[in-house]
């Protein structure tokens, strides 16, 4: 597999970074993940942006550019021999002296990676099972949560679900520090409820997803009313629908809420996704293919 280091495209084995690198010595570093669809980057202007805005929170003197950034991903997409890919742009802080600086980094350092992707369409996607986890959602690094290298809390996370023998295809769900929904390991969590979408409010720690935020303005457009808060479990148990958002993953519905020993205690009508939202799945898709994103025609 070749990756782009810096601007220039490596095999996987000759791309290194120092072992002074602070996003290797203290996690000082963001990421974004996104798919393309027809070789291009879906909502690169809006990754780019949140990356943008998380270096200058953390001082790393980093600026993405976007015509430089979809050439690259074109590059790589062909030394890789990948029609579309899974694409993973992360900016390390950079060399540094060992010890906590308070100035700002001026050379940090750019990876890029690809993967295949599995085939995947709406209509056949199936759902998954959603479990309530004992660890608790970390704070954020600061006023919001960004897209960093710590995610050690996410790695316990996928490993309680391992332990107890969870499946491949169960998400877990966090709550936060004091009791309210919060996000999956890998998603953002959504349901419908009383004609309205709800989902956690940043109040509550998840990550401002970019699907997230692209499926609130799909609602907005469909006159779906839209509520944003703190949320308890029982919420989640009176949804009639839930789904689950994410980059790459795009949107997943969940068949069914698990509490902490892995018991189903809410199982939902369809194996594969309600009406509203296998017609939010659709209109994703083809919003990210480019088709007819400007209409609106809702259930």
């Amino acid at each position: 597999m070749n990756v782009l280091l810096n601007g220039q495209l490596k095999d996987r084995n000759e791309a290194v970074i120092s072992v002074f690198d602070h996003g290797f010595l203290y996690g000082m570093g963001l990421f974004e993940t996104f798919r393309t669809y027809g070789g291009e980057p879906w909502l690169l202007d809006r990754h780019a942006a949140r990356l943008s805005e998380g270096c200058r929170t953390l001082g790393i003197a980093y600026q993405p550019d976007i015509p430089r950034m979809r050439a690259g991903i074109a590059s790589l997409l062909k030394m890789n021999g990948l029609g579309d890919a899974y694409i993973r742009w992360s900016i390390s802080a950079g060399e540094g002296a060992v010890g906590l600086p308070s100035g700002t980094y001026e050379t940090p350092g750019e990876v890029v990676y690809a993967k295949d992707l599995p085939a995947d369409h709406p209509e056949t996607r199936a759902g998954q099972s959603l479990r309530l986890l004992r660890v608790r959602r970390n704070a954020p690094e600061g006023a919001i949560r960004l897209k960093s290298f710590h995610f050690m809390n996410n790695i316990l996370a996928k490993r309680e679900l391992t332990a107890a023998g969870a499946s491949a295809a169960t998400e877990g769900l966090f709550l936060d520090g004091r009791g309210h929904i919060c996000e999956g390991i890998v998603s953002n969590v959504f349901w419908f409820a009383g004609g309205g979408l709800h989902t956690p409010s940043l109040e509550a720690g998840p990550l401002p997803g970019i699907t997230r935020q692209f499926v609130l303005e799909l609602a907005g457009s469909a006159g779906w009313p839209v509520r944003e808060g703190c949320f308890q479990w029982a919420d989640l148990m009176a949804a009639d629908e839930v789904f689950l958002t994410g980059s790459v993953q795009e949107i997943v519905p969940v068949t069914g809420l698990e509490d902490q020993d892995g018991r189903l205690v809410r199982r939902f009508d369809s194996d594969r996704a309600g009406s509203r939202t296998r017609e939010l799945m659709r209109r994703y898709r083809e919003c990210a293919e480019g088709g007819k994103c400007g209409e609106t025609y809702f259930l």
